[in-house]
C-alpha cells in the first residue's frame, strides 16, 4: 500500500468514527514503512506510534441563541456539529446550514442516536426539564465533555435529581455546570466563547491527534505531493506533536505546522524531496534558530513522506 493509499484508508476509518493506531518505522532499511496496530505493545522500538482520532463532534441540545453563536465558533475549531431541538423554527438547515439537524424530541433522539466517545455535549435547551431530560440520557453515554447551562441553583437541583435517580458522584463529576469558563459572559456570543474556551481546555488536557480537514484535503488532492508531520517536540515550539501540513506540487500548502520560518524551511525541504521518506530536526535553541529567525528555544523533529 502506497503512502497516499495508507492515509486515505486512515481517513476512511476516521469517518467511520474508528480510532486508528499507526506505526511508522524511522530507522534502518525499513524506514518509512507504515502499518496499522491493534495495541501499542505491537510496535517496534525504532518507530513512531500515533493514535489518531476522528474529527471532534459537538452535539448541541437546543437550537436557541447560544447554540447559534456556539455553532459558528465550533465550526472555526473544525468540529462536526449536530443540533437537536423539538421546535421546527429552531431546528432547521436554514438556521444551521453546516450542521446535522434533528427536529425531534430530546429523549428519543438521544436514545436512538449513537454519536461516539469523541463527542462534546452542550445542553442549552429552553427550560430546566428539557435540560434534565438531556443530561440524564447523556450521562449514560460515553463522551469527551458534558456541559449544561444554568444558574448555580438550577445546577444544584439537577444534581439532587441525578442522585435520586441513582447516578453516582463520580458520574456527576463529568458534568461542567454552569457550562463555560467564568469570564463574566453576558451575551449569547460571549457565552459561546466561554463554552468554546472550556471545551478547548478539556480537549487539550490530553493529546488527541487528528487529521485536520485542510490536511485531509491535501491528502485527497492529486496535487498533494509531500506530507510533513511533527513527530517530536521539546521545549517551546510553534505547534505540537501530530501537527501536519501537505505541500503540493506547485508549492501551495494545506494545513500548518505552526507558520513562520520553521514551516517555511520545512516547506522548502518538502519541495526538494526526492526520496520517499526523510527526517529533519530543527533546533530552535542554537545558531540554527537565528538562521530560521526563531528564538523560542525548542526542538522539533519533522517527518517527510512522499505521497
Amino acid at each position: 500500500m502506497g503512502k497516499r493509499e495508507f492515509y486515505l484508508e486512515i481517513l476512511k476509518k476516521l469517518e467511520n468514527q474508528e480510532d486508528v493506531l499507526t506505526e511508522t518505522v524511522l530507522e534502518g532499511k525499513q524506514a518509512g514503512e507504515k502499518s496499522f496496530l491493534k495495541t501499542p505493545a505491537q510496535s517496534r522500538k525504532d518507530s513512531y506510534v500515533e493514535n489518531l482520532y476522528g474529527k471532534p463532534h459537538a452535539v448541541l441540545c437546543g437550537g436557541g441563541h447560544v447554540s447559534l453563536a456556539l455553532a459558528k465558533v465550533l465550526e472555526l475549531m473544525d468540529f462536526r456539529i449536530t443540533v437537536v431541538d423539538d421546535r421546527a423554527e429552531f431546528a432547521n438547515r436554514k438556521r444551521f446550514p453546516r450542521a446535522a439537524v434533528y427536529c425531534q424530541d430530546f429523549a428519543s433522539c438521544l436514545e436512538e442516536k449513537e454519536f461516539g466517545p469523541n463527542t462534546y455535549y452542550i445542553i442549552v435547551t429552553r427550560g430546566h426539564q428539557a435540560d434534565y431530560t438531556c443530561l440524564k440520557r447523556i450521562l449514560r453515554k460515553p463522551s469527551a465533555y458534558v456541559g449544561m447551562i444554568g444558574s448555580g441553583r438550577k445546577v444544584a437541583l439537577a444534581f439532587q435529581r441525578l442522585r435520586a435517580d441513582g447516578f453516582s458522584e463520580e458520574e456527576m463529576k463529568r458534568v461542567h455546570a454552569p457550562v463555560g469558563l467564568s469570564i463574566g459572559a453576558q451575551t449569547p456570543a460571549e457565552i459561546a466563547v466561554s463554552i468554546a474556551a472550556e471545551i478547548i481546555q478539556e480537549k487539550n488536557r490530553y493529546q488527541r491527534n487528528i487529521l485536520e480537514e485542510a490536511v485531509a484535503e491535501g491528502i485527497r488532492s492529486p496535487q498533494g505531493r509531500v506530507l510533513v508531520s511533527v513527530i517530536e517536540k521539546h521545549g517551546s515550539s510553534p505547534r505540537g506533536t501530530g501537527t501536519r501540513m501537505v505541500v503540493s506540487e506547485d508549492g501551495s500548502i494545506y494545513g500548518t505546522i505552526g507558520g513562520g520560518s520553521v514551516e517555511f524551511a520545512a516547506a522548502e525541504r518538502a519541495e526538494r524531496l526526492t526520496e520517499e521518506f526523510a527526517l529533519e530536526e530543527y533546533d530552535l535553541g542554537n545558531s540554527q534558530a537565528a538562521g530560521l529567525g526563531m528564538v523560542c528555544g525548542g526542538r522539533v523533529k519533522v517527518m517527510f513522506e512522499l505521497l
